[in-house]
């Protein structure tokens, strides 16, 4: 036995008739949809059911499974504390998820749960399933900050520990779809609101998997999804798969979207091997990358590269232009994935005897000791972005007058108190933000006077 299938379903407290006092009847066409995919999971009569809500328990850095043998919960929050469940948990196969999970160095498992009530999240399909067929053990888990990657390599877990259990499974992957529908919405409108659930649907509607892992973040969070990682999740357990899909409804009537898809498990299908898929076009951009960027870059990224697959720090390559090894000069590395910082150390003035030196020290700070980021996953490799500054002389300025945000990186100073902010970065627009910024890095508060400021210009490499 192993996953049969799995359903795409919305959350919102609305649609329990107990909540909604009539008012669900404004999303009609969602509820037959949740109807019918609650026959479907009736239909596959599976003895577990993995329920992914982003609701639960959430981590920047850790995705939870929630541990022990059972669990209630009511939605007494939404006023309708009478429609309350007890579910029993599959700790087998639960605890199973967590020893693959440590043993394929995905963070995840039974830490750090704070509240054991079952959310919304999962009551709300419950409400629904439970109405036709209870013959179920439950898997509740979360999303996370950690990567689309290593969500999709969570679902293929979920396939694993199914067949090694010799499990009937049926995946719950509960989420909405974009909160940035409508002006009149509780969330208000943003155009990459309905830009995300246009393509989120075509997606699930095809069972596209692959492009799950391809959306962009930055699409992410302005159409401020709230399902896509469980969707993720559940695509990869149906990786190598043949599904037939069924795309019910969307609807967008609240200013949330709301869509319902189900999937049923044909045969195995090499030809669906979409992480290897995705795989291997990482491997060609990073290919791609490394015939266009400079050697500074290059250095960087050879230096993580190393120190994070093997633990080894190298050595100054010969072959760097000269001024690589005569110059010495303050450096900072950054690196992005997904367009998101990963980790950004620096040094303001030269530490080490040459600018190659302190790339490679630095880009092993960045990538390892940032304190807001964990160390980067060698899994991360592939993804990511690296831009290397090259630090000019700090020059003493007597305003603010004399800064360009584009221009100047800034350098705060009062007393033992010191902060920097490299220039043009995004975000950062006026010189105030700029100098605030710079203040709160160092601990200045951001009324405090008497701060003495320097400007300093960068040569960037990206």
């Amino acid at each position: 036995m192993a996953v049969l299938g799995g359903i795409m379903v919305p959350h919102p407290p609305l649609i329990v008739p107990e909540v909604g006092g009539g008012k669900e009847q404004i999303i009609e066409k969602t509820t037959q949809a949740y109807k019918k995919a609650a026959d479907f999971i009736r239909e596959l009569e599976p003895e577990t059911i993995v329920l992914i809500s982003p609701h639960t328990i959430m981590y920047s850095d850790y995705l939870h499974i929630s541990p022990g043998y059972q669990a209630s919960g009511n939605l007494a929050q939404f006023g309708a504390p009478d429609v309350s469940m007890q579910v029993e948990y599959d700790a087998d196969l639960s605890n199973r998820l967590c020893e693959l999970a440590e043993d394929a160095l995905i963070p995840a498992g039974y830490e750090g749960e704070r509240d054991k009530s079952l959310d919304h999240g999962t009551m709300v399909p419950l409400y629904f399933i439970r109405k036709v067929y209870a013959q179920f053990r439950l898997v509740r888990m979360g999303i996370s900050g950690i990567s689309l990657y290593e969500h999709y390599r969570m679902g293929m877990l979920i396939r694993q520990a199914a067949q090694e259990l010799d499990r009937r499974v049926a995946i719950v992957a509960s989420g909405d779809l974009s909160h940035k529908l409508k002006a009149s919405g509780p969330y208000g409108f943003d155009p990459s609101g309905p830009v995300y659930d246009q393509k989120i649907m075509e997606v699930m509607g095809k069972a596209d998997f692959r492009s799950l892992l391809e959306f962009d973040s930055k699409l992410l969070e302005k159409a401020a999804e709230c399902g896509h990682r469980s969707f993720v999740i559940m695509g990869g357990a149906f990786d190598k798969m043949l599904v037939e899909t069924i795309r019910y409804s969307h609807e967008d009537v609240t200013g949330v979207g709301y869509g319902i898809c189900t999937y049923r498990v044909k045969k195995a299908d090499d030809t669906r091997n979409f992480l290897e898929q995705y795989d291997k076009h990482r491997r060609e951009r990073v290919q791609q990358k490394m015939q266009t960027e400079d050697e500074y870059v290059s250095l960087a990224r050879r230096t993580v590269e190393n120190y994070i697959a093997g633990e080894k720090r190298i050595t100054v390559p010969s072959g760097l232009p000269s001024r690589m090894y005569e110059q010495r000069a303050g450096v900072f590395v950054s690196i992005h994935s997904a367009g998101q910082l990963r980790g950004c150390i620096g040094t303001i003035a030269p530490t080490t005897d040459s600018v190659a030196e302190e790339i490679i020290q630095n880009a092993i700070s960045a990538s390892t000791k940032d304190p807001r980021f964990s160390p980067i996953r060698e899994d991360e490799l592939l993804d990511l972005e690296y831009s290397v500054d090259v630090l000019g002389e700090a020059q003493d300025i007597s305003s603010p007058d004399e800064l360009d945000v584009k221009k100047y990186g800034v350098i705060v100073t009062k007393g033992l108190k010191r902060g920097l902010l490299l220039p043009d970065l995004e975000g950062v627009k006026t010189v105030q933000q700029q100098i605030a910024i710079a203040k709160q890095k160092a601990g200045i508060g951001e009324l405090e006077r008497n701060v003495q400021l320097q400007r300093f210009e960068v040569v960037r490499h990206h």
